[in-house]
């Protein structure tokens, strides 16, 4: 792998050495330091010093906080995102207080209902400014629709609503946020009496963090469609099971990971085609395909992974936000095998379709340090590709 596996400040004043497109010769030219104790800052055999490390942060025109910080700290947060999810915190924080006194006019049913299955569809196509900056005040209004005239289509559309939270929250990197929000479901899920709904929440709790409860939760998932035998159950039946594939993947287990590959794509075959129409989850044969891609990245199986992306072809109508996540993908595996130029387009291409999901990817961090770690100099167009994720 081309990035190293230690992490510190020699490491990343080499990233922004490279990323400024400087020799270490022309660094060392520019600080009263010598280019044989830059070499080894750079490869970890000596310490910088906190006068070695301001020289350089000066040279390269950085904050020592990009040389000596943890990585983390350039994903916090702009004040931009947090204005974002601060008021789709506040609405999912109405959940148990009643009618809301302060609403003078709801919409009918039939409207809201409407809206929450669009803000889905916007998630899908990868708009997701536009999906947060409706999602409180639809939240709202549905919180208070089922208080005051409750019914199992209302609570559905609240399950809904408070899953797009959880899908816009994940995807901008709030995945503490996204938890509430999958409370938030289960609780309008169980009121709606659907358990396909309900299965589809313990689906997302499952795969959101791994933990002793996700494969409990994924059998609790298919012990509620036991009874169940639509078209319906067994899309959701089949992603339960690619559910369990994640999660066996980052438990590097490959004995589980193929029993439930192969069961998912036997359920994708009696389902046939891609049930985009099943809460949105678009189960079918494609997306077993593109979540055998993920667990082989996950496993660092990275010449599996290159084949089976380099053998995935996307329908024109795969959504957006899957789309945009293979491109992601298939950038890491081809950075993985060299191929700097390759990576950097389909790199691109994620961020041209999905900006706001690419950027928060972690494979994108990942793929962006290592063609860094790739290139004596980078390419202005990898400068502006890390600049724009925080490096």
């Amino acid at each position: 792998m081309p990035l190293p596996d230690d992490d510190h400040t020699g490491s990343r004043i080499r990233e922004q050495r490279r990323l400024r497109r400087l020799s270490q010769r022309e660094l060392a030219d520019r600080i009263p330091y010598s280019l044989s104790l830059l070499n080894q800052v750079e490869c970890g055999a000596r310490s910088a010093t906190p006068g070695f490390v301001a020289a350089v942060a000066r040279a390269l025109g950085v904050d020592t906080s990009k040389l000596t910080g943890p990585p983390a700290m350039a994903l916090l947060p702009s004040e931009r995102l947090l204005a974002l999810v601060a008021p789709i915190r506040e609405a999912l924080d109405r959940f148990g207080l009643g009618p809301n006194p302060d609403l003078t006019a709801v919409r009918p049913a039939p409207k809201l209902i409407a809206e929450a299955d669009g803000l889905c569809r916007q998630v899908r196509a990868a708009h997701l400014r536009a999906a947060a900056n409706a999602l409180p005040g639809l939240i709202v209004e549905l919180t208070h629709a089922v208080w005051t005239a409750p019914s199992a289509s209302l609570w559905r559309a609240l399950a809904s609503a408070y899953r797009t939270a959880h899908d816009v929250a994940l995807k901008l990197d709030h995945p503490d946020l996204a938890r509430v929000a999958l409370d938030r479901m289960g609780w309008a899920a169980e009121r709606a009496s659907d358990p396909c709904i309900e299965a589809v929440q313990r689906y997302k709790r499952a795969i959101l963090w791994r933990c002793a409860t996700s494969l409990p939760l994924i059998s609790s998932g298919h012990g509620l469609l036991a009874e169940e035998t639509s078209r319906e159950a067994l899309a959701v039946a089949g992603q339960l099971h690619l559910g369990a594939a994640t999660v066996a993947a980052k438990n590097e287990d490959a004995t589980a990971l193929a029993t439930h590959l192969a069961a998912a794509r036997d359920l994708a075959d009696r389902v046939g085609g891609e049930a985009r129409e099943v809460h949105w989850l678009s189960f079918g044969r494609v997306n077993v395909r593109l979540h055998e891609l993920g667990a082989s990245i996950a496993m660092r199986c990275f010449d599996d992974a290159l084949g089976q992306a380099r053998a995935l072809k996307l329908p024109e109508s795969m959504l957006m936000s899957r789309r945009a996540r293979y491109l992601a993908d298939r950038a890491l595996v081809e950075m993985e095998a060299g191929s700097a130029k390759t990576s950097l387009r389909y790199l691109a291409e994620a961020r041209k379709l999905a900006p706001e999901q690419t950027r928060h990817l972690p494979g994108t961090r990942t793929t962006i340090r290592g063609l860094v770690h790739m290139s004596r100099r980078a390419p202005d167009s990898l400068g502006g590709m890390a600049r724009w994720i925080g490096i």
